[in-house]
């Protein structure tokens, strides 16, 4: 923790254990040299790699596909002003396996928009970090601001 015990500095385990425990969150990439944030439904899987559903579409799918892309989840509590965030980097990889897709049409995440056959992208984790917020105890924030994590 950093001196004011404010902010904790989460091992690569916390953070996929935490990151199991919410259904959304952000994956970043490239399109068009620009970078690009698309929320998506995804889940941990047990050999630590992300499953990420989304709708199809070919932009999506070559900006994704062999190349190294960002993620990003958190959870935070606005009463208290505690919370914690996630980030992982890793190549990210369409799911073209037709058994593995199969598979996890049945038994895989689902895109939040109806879709009635996702793409499926799969992520490993090659540098994970992540913080969490805990309550201060000392001076009380700003109204209205939001807590930095």
């Amino acid at each position: 923790m950093d001196r004011d015990n404010q902010v904790e500095y989460l091992s690569e385990a916390d953070c996929l254990r935490l990151l199991a425990t919410v259904p959304v969150g952000r994956v970043v990439y490239t399109e068009h040299a620009l970078p690009a944030v698309l929320p998506v439904a995804f889940e941990v899987a047990a050999n630590g790699r992300l499953v990420l559903a989304l709708r199809r579409g070919p932009a999506v799918c070559r900006a994704l596909d062999d190349n190294v892309a960002a993620f990003q989840a958190d959870h935070s509590d606005a009463a208290t002003r505690t919370g914690w965030n996630v980030l992982v980097h890793g190549r990210a990889h369409v799911v073209n396996d037709p058994a593995l897709h199969e598979r996890l049409l049945r038994t895989g995440p689902r895109p939040w928009l109806g879709e009635a056959e996702p793409m499926f992208v799969t992520m490993t984790p090659e540098l994970v970090s992540g913080r969490r917020l805990q309550p201060s105890g000392s001076a009380t924030p700003a109204a209205g601001s939001a807590p930095y994590m």
